[in-house]
Protein backbone atom coordinates (compact mmCIF):
# COMPACT_ATOMS: atom_id res chain seq x y z
CA UNK A 1 0.00 0.00 0.00
CA UNK A 2 1.31 3.45 -1.14
CA UNK A 3 1.14 6.43 1.39
CA UNK A 4 -1.12 8.28 -0.52
CA UNK A 5 -3.33 4.60 -0.72
CA UNK A 6 -2.58 4.51 3.21
CA UNK A 7 -4.23 7.99 3.41
CA UNK A 8 -7.11 7.03 1.30
CA UNK A 9 -8.39 4.51 3.04
CA UNK A 10 -7.89 6.51 6.69
CA UNK A 11 -10.15 9.08 5.09
CA UNK A 12 -12.51 7.02 3.84
CA UNK A 13 -12.90 4.37 6.66
CA UNK A 14 -13.84 7.40 8.93
CA UNK A 15 -16.95 8.61 7.37
CA UNK A 16 -16.30 12.07 7.80
CA UNK A 17 -18.15 14.84 6.50
CA UNK A 18 -14.53 15.86 5.51
CA UNK A 19 -14.33 13.41 2.61
CA UNK A 20 -17.49 14.44 1.09
CA UNK A 21 -15.40 17.61 0.65
CA UNK A 22 -12.47 15.89 -0.62
CA UNK A 23 -14.00 14.64 -3.93
CA UNK A 24 -14.09 17.56 -5.90
CA UNK A 25 -11.12 18.87 -5.40
CA UNK A 26 -8.08 18.56 -8.35
CA UNK A 27 -6.01 15.88 -7.36
CA UNK A 28 -2.77 17.53 -6.28
CA UNK A 29 -4.74 19.30 -3.47
CA UNK A 30 -6.66 16.57 -2.73
CA UNK A 31 -4.00 14.19 -2.22
CA UNK A 32 -2.51 17.22 0.41
CA UNK A 33 -5.86 17.85 2.45
CA UNK A 34 -6.06 14.02 2.50
CA UNK A 35 -2.31 13.38 3.85
CA UNK A 36 -3.62 16.60 6.77
CA UNK A 37 -6.35 14.82 6.90
CA UNK A 38 -4.70 11.15 7.89
CA UNK A 39 -2.73 13.09 9.95
CA UNK A 40 -5.02 14.26 12.52
CA UNK A 41 -6.81 11.19 12.27
CA UNK A 42 -3.59 9.40 13.39
CA UNK A 43 -2.95 11.88 16.52
CA UNK A 44 -6.45 12.17 17.66
CA UNK A 45 -6.58 7.86 17.45
CA UNK A 46 -4.19 7.76 19.63
CA UNK A 47 -6.20 9.69 22.80
CA UNK A 48 -9.10 8.14 21.63
CA UNK A 49 -7.84 4.26 21.54
CA UNK A 50 -5.46 4.30 24.08
CA UNK A 51 -6.85 4.12 27.62
CA UNK A 52 -3.32 4.48 29.81
CA UNK A 53 -2.41 8.28 29.43
CA UNK A 54 1.12 7.38 30.06
CA UNK A 55 1.68 5.17 26.71
CA UNK A 56 -0.75 7.86 24.89
CA UNK A 57 1.77 10.31 25.97
CA UNK A 58 4.85 8.49 24.94
CA UNK A 59 2.77 7.94 21.52
CA UNK A 60 2.09 11.50 20.80
CA UNK A 61 6.23 12.34 21.88
CA UNK A 62 6.74 9.56 18.81
CA UNK A 63 4.24 11.78 16.54
CA UNK A 64 6.41 14.68 17.72
CA UNK A 65 9.33 12.91 16.55
CA UNK A 66 7.76 12.51 12.79
CA UNK A 67 7.07 15.90 12.75
CA UNK A 68 10.53 16.75 12.94
CA UNK A 69 11.54 14.71 10.60
CA UNK A 70 9.14 14.97 8.33
CA UNK A 71 10.55 18.75 7.77
CA UNK A 72 14.37 16.88 7.56
CA UNK A 73 13.24 14.11 4.86
CA UNK A 74 13.27 11.43 7.38
CA UNK A 75 9.87 10.43 8.54
CA UNK A 76 8.88 6.66 8.61
CA UNK A 77 5.13 6.58 8.82
CA UNK A 78 3.08 6.47 5.61
CA UNK A 79 1.26 9.41 6.42
CA UNK A 80 4.13 11.54 6.95
CA UNK A 81 5.73 10.24 3.72
CA UNK A 82 2.30 11.30 2.25
CA UNK A 83 2.53 14.43 3.27
CA UNK A 84 6.38 15.03 2.83
CA UNK A 85 5.69 16.16 -0.90
CA UNK A 86 3.14 18.87 0.26
CA UNK A 87 4.29 20.89 3.14
CA UNK A 88 6.45 23.36 1.44
CA UNK A 89 3.91 23.61 -1.83
CA UNK A 90 1.01 24.45 0.50
CA UNK A 91 3.52 26.37 3.11
CA UNK A 92 2.34 23.86 6.13
CA UNK A 93 4.47 24.47 9.15
CA UNK A 94 5.76 22.29 11.71
CA UNK A 95 4.44 24.29 14.20
CA UNK A 96 0.88 24.09 12.95
CA UNK A 97 1.15 20.29 12.81
CA UNK A 98 2.42 20.11 16.75
CA UNK A 99 -0.21 22.57 17.69
CA UNK A 100 -2.53 19.82 16.74
CA UNK A 101 -0.73 17.66 18.55
CA UNK A 102 -0.87 19.90 21.50
CA UNK A 103 -4.79 19.74 21.26
CA UNK A 104 -4.69 16.23 21.65
CA UNK A 105 -2.53 16.19 24.80
CA UNK A 106 -4.69 18.85 26.07
CA UNK A 107 -6.90 15.93 26.43
CA UNK A 108 -4.52 14.02 28.18
CA UNK A 109 -4.29 16.58 30.73
CA UNK A 110 -7.51 18.66 30.71
CA UNK A 111 -11.13 16.87 31.11
CA UNK A 112 -12.85 20.48 32.18
CA UNK A 113 -12.96 23.81 31.11
CA UNK A 114 -14.02 26.56 33.22
CA UNK A 115 -15.47 29.25 30.80
CA UNK A 116 -15.71 29.50 27.16
CA UNK A 117 -12.73 31.71 26.66
CA UNK A 118 -11.01 28.34 27.82
CA UNK A 119 -12.50 26.14 25.54
CA UNK A 120 -11.84 28.41 22.99
CA UNK A 121 -7.94 27.50 23.25
CA UNK A 122 -8.75 23.95 23.17
CA UNK A 123 -10.66 24.31 20.02
CA UNK A 124 -7.98 26.33 18.10
CA UNK A 125 -5.85 23.54 18.54
CA UNK A 126 -8.61 20.78 18.14
CA UNK A 127 -10.29 22.52 14.50
CA UNK A 128 -8.67 26.09 14.59
CA UNK A 129 -5.12 25.54 13.10
CA UNK A 130 -6.55 22.57 10.95
CA UNK A 131 -8.20 24.96 9.27
CA UNK A 132 -5.81 27.54 8.83
CA UNK A 133 -3.72 24.80 6.80
CA UNK A 134 -6.44 23.51 5.15
CA UNK A 135 -7.14 26.91 3.43
CA UNK A 136 -4.00 27.07 2.14
CA UNK A 137 -4.21 23.80 0.69
CA UNK A 138 -7.77 24.85 -1.09
CA UNK A 139 -5.77 27.57 -2.61
CA UNK A 140 -5.87 30.57 -0.15
CA UNK A 141 -5.10 33.89 -1.41
CA UNK A 142 -6.19 36.89 1.08
CA UNK A 143 -4.96 37.47 4.00
CA UNK A 144 -8.05 37.69 5.64
CA UNK A 145 -9.18 34.01 4.93
CA UNK A 146 -6.50 32.72 8.04
CA UNK A 147 -9.74 34.60 10.04
CA UNK A 148 -12.63 32.29 7.97
CA UNK A 149 -10.50 29.54 8.10
CA UNK A 150 -10.28 29.76 11.96
CA UNK A 151 -13.82 30.55 12.63
CA UNK A 152 -15.26 27.86 10.81
CA UNK A 153 -12.98 25.11 12.42
CA UNK A 154 -14.20 26.30 15.74
CA UNK A 155 -17.65 26.11 14.32
CA UNK A 156 -16.80 22.63 13.38
CA UNK A 157 -15.07 21.94 16.47
CA UNK A 158 -18.50 23.01 18.74
CA UNK A 159 -20.82 21.14 16.65
CA UNK A 160 -18.62 18.18 17.05
CA UNK A 161 -18.67 18.76 21.09
CA UNK A 162 -22.53 19.18 20.58
CA UNK A 163 -23.19 16.33 18.82
CA UNK A 164 -20.28 13.98 21.12
CA UNK A 165 -21.42 14.88 24.89
CA UNK A 166 -22.83 11.38 25.36
CA UNK A 167 -19.67 9.76 23.99
CA UNK A 168 -17.05 12.00 25.66
CA UNK A 169 -19.04 11.72 28.88
CA UNK A 170 -18.43 7.89 28.49
CA UNK A 171 -14.41 8.74 28.30
CA UNK A 172 -15.07 11.43 31.15
CA UNK A 173 -14.72 13.86 29.40
CA UNK A 174 -17.14 17.30 29.77
CA UNK A 175 -16.24 19.69 27.13
CA UNK A 176 -18.96 22.44 27.90
CA UNK A 177 -17.80 24.94 30.21
CA UNK A 178 -18.33 24.91 33.97
CA UNK A 179 -19.64 28.26 34.48
CA UNK A 180 -22.26 27.47 31.43
CA UNK A 181 -23.62 24.47 33.29
CA UNK A 182 -24.26 26.62 36.80
CA UNK A 183 -25.82 29.12 34.57
CA UNK A 184 -28.47 26.63 33.35
CA UNK A 185 -28.56 24.39 36.75
CA UNK A 186 -26.78 21.74 35.10
CA UNK A 187 -24.29 19.16 37.52
CA UNK A 188 -21.58 17.44 35.78
CA UNK A 189 -22.80 14.45 37.25
CA UNK A 190 -25.73 15.05 35.34
CA UNK A 191 -24.38 14.88 31.54
CA UNK A 192 -22.01 11.83 33.08
CA UNK A 193 -25.04 9.65 34.06
CA UNK A 194 -26.72 10.65 31.07
CA UNK A 195 -29.99 12.54 32.67
CA UNK A 196 -31.35 14.28 30.20
CA UNK A 197 -33.77 17.62 31.36
CA UNK A 198 -35.08 20.70 30.66
CA UNK A 199 -32.80 22.24 31.53
CA UNK A 200 -30.06 20.36 29.61
CA UNK A 201 -32.41 21.39 26.69
CA UNK A 202 -31.72 24.95 27.57
CA UNK A 203 -27.76 24.58 28.30
CA UNK A 204 -27.90 22.76 24.48
CA UNK A 205 -29.59 25.43 22.77
CA UNK A 206 -27.71 27.96 24.18
CA UNK A 207 -24.68 26.16 22.94
CA UNK A 208 -26.43 25.41 19.61
CA UNK A 209 -27.18 29.28 19.28
CA UNK A 210 -23.53 30.24 19.56
CA UNK A 211 -22.46 27.77 17.20
CA UNK A 212 -24.99 28.97 14.56
CA UNK A 213 -23.49 32.70 15.16
CA UNK A 214 -19.86 31.27 14.20
CA UNK A 215 -21.36 29.85 11.02
CA UNK A 216 -22.78 33.06 9.60
CA UNK A 217 -19.47 34.95 10.97
CA UNK A 218 -16.90 32.49 8.95
CA UNK A 219 -18.96 33.18 5.81
CA UNK A 220 -19.16 36.72 6.59
CA UNK A 221 -15.30 36.78 7.05
CA UNK A 222 -14.39 34.75 3.98
CA UNK A 223 -13.44 37.77 1.29
CA UNK A 224 -15.19 37.68 -1.59
CA UNK A 225 -11.86 36.87 -4.27
CA UNK A 226 -11.27 33.37 -2.04
CA UNK A 227 -15.15 32.40 -2.03
CA UNK A 228 -14.18 29.81 -5.27
CA UNK A 229 -11.01 28.32 -4.00
CA UNK A 230 -12.71 27.72 -0.34
CA UNK A 231 -15.34 26.03 -1.45
CA UNK A 232 -13.94 22.84 0.35
CA UNK A 233 -14.29 24.07 3.35
CA UNK A 234 -18.02 25.52 2.84
CA UNK A 235 -19.00 21.73 1.47
CA UNK A 236 -18.28 20.92 4.92
CA UNK A 237 -20.03 24.02 6.62
CA UNK A 238 -23.16 22.96 4.76
CA UNK A 239 -23.35 19.26 6.08
CA UNK A 240 -22.24 20.23 9.86
CA UNK A 241 -25.20 23.04 10.02
CA UNK A 242 -27.39 20.89 8.50
CA UNK A 243 -26.12 18.51 11.25
CA UNK A 244 -26.33 20.82 13.85
CA UNK A 245 -30.34 21.54 13.15
CA UNK A 246 -31.00 18.26 13.10
CA UNK A 247 -29.77 17.82 16.31
CA UNK A 248 -31.72 20.34 17.87
CA UNK A 249 -34.66 19.62 16.07
CA UNK A 250 -34.85 16.25 17.72
CA UNK A 251 -34.30 18.45 21.04
CA UNK A 252 -30.68 16.98 21.61
CA UNK A 253 -31.13 13.51 22.03
CA UNK A 254 -27.00 13.62 21.97
CA UNK A 255 -26.50 11.64 25.82
CA UNK A 256 -27.57 8.33 24.72
CA UNK A 257 -27.31 8.64 20.59
CA UNK A 258 -24.63 9.65 18.09
CA UNK A 259 -27.12 11.75 15.17
CA UNK A 260 -25.10 11.91 12.06
CA UNK A 261 -26.65 12.59 8.58
CA UNK A 262 -26.80 9.53 5.56
CA UNK A 263 -24.46 9.70 2.99
CA UNK A 264 -26.69 10.25 0.18
CA UNK A 265 -27.80 13.32 2.15
CA UNK A 266 -23.72 14.40 2.89
CA UNK A 267 -23.00 13.96 -0.90
CA UNK A 268 -26.63 16.07 -1.95
CA UNK A 269 -25.24 18.99 0.77
CA UNK A 270 -21.40 19.01 -1.02
CA UNK A 271 -22.52 18.94 -4.37
CA UNK A 272 -25.39 21.18 -4.66
CA UNK A 273 -22.56 24.04 -2.41
CA UNK A 274 -20.40 23.39 -4.88
CA UNK A 275 -22.69 23.88 -8.12
CA UNK A 276 -23.82 27.48 -6.39
CA UNK A 277 -20.53 28.33 -5.39
CA UNK A 278 -21.74 28.59 -1.32
CA UNK A 279 -24.33 31.15 -2.40
CA UNK A 280 -27.15 29.23 -0.89
CA UNK A 281 -25.12 29.68 2.71
CA UNK A 282 -26.13 33.10 3.85
CA UNK A 283 -29.89 31.94 3.38
CA UNK A 284 -29.03 28.72 5.21
CA UNK A 285 -27.35 30.29 8.00
CA UNK A 286 -29.61 32.98 8.45
CA UNK A 287 -31.47 31.90 11.49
Amino acid sequence: MSPDEYCQNKAAQSGSSFYYAFLFLPQERRRAITALYAFCREVDDVVDEIREASVARMKLVWWREQVDALYQGQATHPVMKALSEHVTVYDIQAEELLAVIDGMEMDLDEVRYETWEDLQRYCWHAAGVVGVMSAKIFGQTCPETTEYAQKLGLAFQLTNIIRDVGDDARRGRIYLPINELEKFSVKGVDILDRRHSSNFEALMAFQTERAYGLYRDALQSLPEQDRRSQRPGLLMAAIYHALLVEIARDKWPVLDQRISLTPIRKFWLAWKTWVRGGRNLKRLFAR
